[in-house]
């Protein structure tokens, strides 16, 4: 491990009977912004409390620099915490509220008074040090919990859904703010959250859980480019999900065929396809922005579908069609052109072989 590294052996944790993480193996780097996303109940937010000591391991051990840390309690161990509620102190003024922290830590007085100004200044309130909370914005009270998560240089941040109470642009805004943060101090964070969009445009890496089990860990990049599995790929982002038939396979390549059409069609295998044998169901996972309108002379698989819904998005059109076979494809067109976009109308659709990710079969769809 290197310094600092924040590793997670075989972590499990139940509640009676009910097993609510299952033999979480993980490893943060330092200076990785890990977010964890999943639906309610995965077992992401279980699993942020046992990494800050809020939560009690059952099975399996943390480590912080090749140091076990499981069995330490939360105030013991040198994490900052930032929730969704803020948890600001009322009677304090902002600079009180960011200098806690290093009041509790018995920081000298005047080191304090510099470095919440220094901090401030980087969350760019440096102005309202003398403010209480009630005379702050929304966003202005987040940045100021911001502060005080960071401000004593914490070995590990802690993100709790901090931007969830805030509307879409402020939200889409804070994503930004606390990524540039992230970048200039180099601090190692973990974030739980829903948002898909937050996740993907914060984290340097991206965990996915369900029902108590990770199901893959990659860069923001490769978790929607090449999901592992047709949950995965659900849930982030939009994906047409199409069954289909392992026929043949040789040299680096798979035949395969569309439930749902009986057109042979061929691409590459990647390393992780070679679990793929002959007659072998899985599924083809196609990203709408993949799925094309063409020309009837298209070289790639192309089918003749009709249009079945079309919604006008601002900067493009979410389009859904049927192909005459009966496969339905989610598009995401950038722009009109030429085409008819009427819901009824029919056109051509196509993908290239290369756009189509193979996954294991399952009922995700």
């Amino acid at each position: 491990m290197l310094e600092k590294d924040l590793v997670l052996r075989n972590v499990s944790k139940r509640y009676g009977d009910k097993l609510v993480v299952d033999g979480v193996d993980l490893t943060i780097n330092k200076g990785d912004f890990l977010t964890i996303l999943g639906p309610s109940g995965g077992g992401k937010t279980t699993v942020l409390k046992m990494i800050s000591g809020f939560e009690s391991i059952s099975s399996g051990d943390i480590f912080l620099d090749g140091k076990t840390i499981g069995s330490i309690p939360a105030h013991k161990r040198n994490f900052g915490m930032l929730f969704q509620n803020y948890a600001l102190f009322p009677h304090m003024t902002v600079a009180e509220n960011v200098a806690y922290p290093l009041k509790i830590r018995h920081t000298p007085k005047d080191r304090q008074k510099e470095m919440v100004h220094d901090i401030l200044k980087t969350v760019g309130l440096e102005e309202y040090e003398k403010r209480y909370p009630r005379q702050l914005s929304g966003g202005q009270q987040q940045r100021v919990a911001l502060a005080r998560s960071i401000v004593f240089s914490p070995d590990v941040l802690m993100l709790d859904e901090p931007l969830a109470a805030l509307d879409k642009q402020l939200r889409k805004q804070m994503q930004l703010e606390i990524k540039a943060i992230h970048n200039k101090f180099g601090l190692t964070t973990i974030s739980v959250t829903h948002d898909q969009e937050e996740a993907l445009t914060m984290a340097t890496k991206v965990c996915v859980m369900k029902e108590a089990k990770i199901q893959q860990i990659d860069t923001p990049e490769m978790i929607y480019d090449c999901p592992v599995n047709t949950f995965v790929a659900n849930f982030i982002g939009e994906s047409t999900v199409i069954p289909a038939t392992i026929r043949g396979i040789r040299e680096g390549k798979i035949t395969a065929v569309f439930d749902k059409d009986d057109r042979l069609f061929e691409v590459d295998c990647k390393r992780r396809d070679y679990w793929a044998g002959l007659n072998k169901k899985v599924n083809f996972i196609i990203r709408p922005e993949k799925v094309k309108i063409v020309k009837e002379d298209y070289d790639g698989i192309k089918f003749p579908a009709r249009i079945t819904s079309c919604a006008f998005l601002g900067d493009t059109f979410r389009v859904n069609v049927i192909t005459d076979s009966g496969i339905e494809f989610k598009m995401k067109v950038f722009s009109r052109g030429h085409y008819d976009l009427s819901v009824g109308n029919r056109l051509w659709v196509g993908v290239r072989p290369y756009d189509m990710v193979l996954v294991r079969y399952d009922d995700e769809i």
